[in-house]
């Protein structure tokens, strides 16, 4: 099947506003609604629809953030699945993607991420793929992973 990761225009945007965030997940992530509108705001942020085919399946959102010591952070700042959609792999599979085209796209080494630490399913997909925690939190008291990118193995 044939899946990518799209921007969001104004011939999407509806159909990114259905997707649903599981009942269990939702203090773990802002809904779509919330992330357009920061992006809005925020034009470092940079929303994507996860579509399988025609279909939008999930969502995700980062941008490349300054840091206190003056370097440069990507960030996967939000990622979720359709909670119609999970359970069948497509977790794993667009976060592999999605660390692709952010190398792709920034030619970093290092990709961040925060997550709570009673998120457990998210912390084991992503410790999965490499995330460790870094020992920092961020302002809203998330703990910070970061995965460090090998040139030829994203995995």
């Amino acid at each position: 099947m044939f899946t990518e990761i799209r921007d969001i225009t104004a011939l999407n945007k509806e159909e990114i506003l259905t997707l649903r965030i599981a009942d269990n997940q939702q203090n773990f992530i802002e809904s779509t609604d919330q992330c357009l509108a920061e992006a809005e705001i925020d034009k470092r942020f940079i929303p994507v629809g996860l579509y399988r085919g025609d279909t939008a399946v999930g969502f995700a959102m980062y941008g490349m953030f300054p840091h206190v010591d003056n370097s440069a952070r990507v960030w996967l700042d939000r990622y979720f699945i359709d909670e119609r959609y999970q359970h069948k792999g497509l977790g794993k599979y667009y976060l592999q993607q999605l660390i692709d085209h952010l190398v792709a796209t920034y030619g970093c080494q290092n990709i961040y991420l925060s997550v709570y630490d009673d998120n457990l399913a998210a912390i084991q997909l992503y410790k999965n793929f490499g995330f460790v925690f870094n020992g920092e939190l961020d302002d809203k008291g998330e703990k910070v992973m970061v995965k460090v990118v090998h040139n030829h193995d994203n995995h």
